[in-house]
């Protein structure tokens, strides 16, 4: 028989996999990806974060004494609760469709990180953002195809919101304190201020991992930069 996310057989296997990824082992994304909702799991390939990336990026933030992350656009919550796993950091997942919320919240709940991780309901813009010590975007603004979620938004709606979100995320970086993250992989989109500084880059996964700092007195770097590549 097999089991079903959320029963006690399920949550020896999550807790398992839970002890591999706190020390620091990176099994296959279908070891994780076996808990998602089948909608979900069916996207994972392409727009969910690969467990090799949030590795990576856990150890810049760990080695930089980053505590807050926020995830942009969290999807189905496996940046977030495979970094908690990964890293000492705590992390917020901001995310504008419910039913992957909810989702996220029971992800959250059964790898046992709920007071590392939490998610919070609404787009950047349209509700408070949370304060962080670094932002993490992986196109956030490119609406995934084929989720069930998608017959909430029509088509030519997504594409009127891409733009003004993709302004609204760069003025957040632009108001952000001196000393915040930025970290990107495969870009949002958009264009990381010129006060931005590149601290760590990792081009072996495909359209690049890279970590940003504001600095405190903006100066030098006289054009923007391209945060990564778009899909």
């Amino acid at each position: 028989m097999t089991s079903t996310p959320g029963d006690p057989a399920e949550r020896v296997v999550a807790q398992s996999l839970a002890t591999t990824l706190r020390d620091g082992r990176c099994p296959p994304d279908a070891a994780f990806d076996r808990f998602l909702p089948a909608s979900l799991r069916a996207l994972s390939s392409q727009h969910w974060t690969p467990l090799r990336v949030v590795k990576r990026a856990s150890e810049w933030l760990d080695s930089l004494g980053v505590h807050r992350v926020v995830d942009v656009g969290a999807g189905a919550g496996k940046f977030c609760v495979a970094g908690a796993l990964f890293s000492q950091c705590s992390f917020i997942g901001l995310e504008q469709r419910a039913r992957r919320v909810v989702s996220a919240r029971k992800l959250a709940g059964l790898f046992g990180v709920d007071e590392q991780v939490c998610f919070v309901h609404g787009a950047l813009g349209h509700v408070p953002t949370p304060v962080a010590d670094a932002y993490y975007f992986f196109n956030p603004f490119d609406d995934p195809s084929g989720d069930v979620d998608d017959r909430e938004t029509d088509v030519s709606e997504r594409r009127d919101q891409h733009e003004p979100a993709v302004a609204i995320a760069e003025a957040l970086l632009r108001r952000a304190p001196g000393g915040t993250y930025v970290l990107t992989y495969n870009g949002f989109g958009g264009r990381i201020p010129a006060s931005y500084r590149l601290v760590c880059i990792d081009l072996a996964f495909t359209g690049g991992l890279r970590l940003w700092r504001k600095e405190p007195h903006p100066r030098l770097l006289p054009f923007s930069r391209r945060a990564g590549v778009r899909r």
